[in-house]
């Protein structure tokens, strides 16, 4: 049955739309339980729908830069994940050996009982070693800064921290404390680092609707283990 006009230019601005979203999406696995297959269906998901990313943990880096070659999607990592409590020359060990290994991008967790505690010179430093180590390389740098642990003040604190270190992203969220992203508090980092900045929305977003909701707040990348079913909701 041939579509009429209408029905053809619909279809069409819904494929752009899916297509838009998933190009925004890191397709997310970081569970300590993860299996091979898991993490290979995450990466064949991830080629069929052209996530930005698949996020895994650092020992994932290599089996997913293989699977992964030859397709613009790229491999995200986590550094000193998920309480970033690690020593900053580890971290940045870690995020040197995870870019060699073939991880284009790094999200590290701040020192959050640093910048807790005002040491705010400790912070810096700690996200200034891990950049230094995965731009050497050609890496990029997101920075995790656990939102809900922190008062408005300690994440503007932090959110100026990451861009004075020379991030490439602020991040809301590991997924692993006690919530997720919010749409205030993505709006509230995308204010203080400004448009130069990438913004992840990640933990908890598991609808089509709750991604839009923070893309509308300035997220310019959504973390979820959710994307199948965004893109499933964006197509339907």
């Amino acid at each position: 049955m041939t579509q009429n006009p209408d029905n053809s230019t619909l279809d069409q601005e819904i494929r752009s739309a899916a297509s838009e979203m998933a190009s925004r999406i890191d397709h997310t696995l970081l569970k300590p339980q993860a299996t091979e297959e898991q993490i290979r269906q995450l990466c064949a998901e991830a080629r069929e729908f052209n996530f930005a990313t698949v996020c895994v943990n650092p020992a994932w880096v290599p089996l997913c830069a293989e699977l992964l070659s030859g397709s613009p999607v790229k491999v995200c990592t986590v550094i000193g994940f998920p309480l970033g409590a690690t020593l900053a020359d580890v971290k940045a060990f870690e995020a040197q050996r995870c870019v060699a290994l073939g991880a284009a991008e790094v999200d590290m967790v701040i020192n959050i009982g640093a910048l807790k505690s005002r040491q705010h010179d400790v912070v810096e430093e700690d996200i200034a070693a891990v950049v230094r180590a995965a731009h050497a390389l050609g890496g990029s740098v997101k920075v995790i800064i656990e939102a809900a642990y922190l008062t408005d003040e300690e994440k503007v604190e932090a959110c100026a921290l990451s861009k004075a270190a020379g991030a490439d992203y602020v991040k809301t969220s590991t997924g692993f404390g006690p919530s997720g992203a919010t749409v205030e508090d993505v709006a509230l980092m995308r204010r203080v680092v400004g448009p130069e900045m990438g913004v992840k929305a990640a933990g908890g977003i598991k609808t089509a609707a709750d991604a839009r909701a923070m893309i509308a707040a300035g997220a310019t990348r959504i973390g979820t283990s959710a994307g199948v079913k965004i893109i499933a909701e964006f197509q339907g």
